[in-house]
């Protein structure tokens, strides 16, 4: 079996989270963007979805890690979503990054982007 280095990603996810620490965003939503970068390997020639990393099941999970509850930290959200793309095992290394995209006053965003590697 030949396989072979692929990159997939999920770009400007837009959602709706229940983030942060601060008094005027507890108890609402408010929008967060989501973008992830995932290294990974594939084997040649196999035209079928489980033979991909399924960018769409990944984007559901990171829905469901927000519908989950409130997060404090865009930090800890970056790390949920990584975590949940290691649940595929070709997936070798994830870059993602969260937005508050109404976090500052005259900014388009606030937020954090991490790269982790497999463990």
């Amino acid at each position: 079996m030949t396989r072979k280095s692929v990159q997939v990603l999920i770009r400007n996810l837009e959602v709706l989270a229940r983030i942060g620490i601060h008094g005027h965003e507890q108890g609402k939503p408010q929008p967060v963007r989501i973008n992830v970068w995932l290294d990974g390997d594939m084997e040649v020639g196999v035209d079928r979805l489980e033979n991909a990393i399924d960018y769409e099941d990944i984007s559901n999970k990171i829905r469901g890690i927000i519908a989950a509850g409130h997060i404090n930290l865009a930090e800890t959200l970056a790390e949920r979503i990584a975590d949940t793309c290691f649940e595929d095992s070709r997936v070798k290394r994830a870059k993602v990054r969260v937005e508050k995209l109404h976090a500052l006053p005259g900014a388009e965003a606030a937020g954090v982007e991490i790269t982790r590697d497999a463990p």
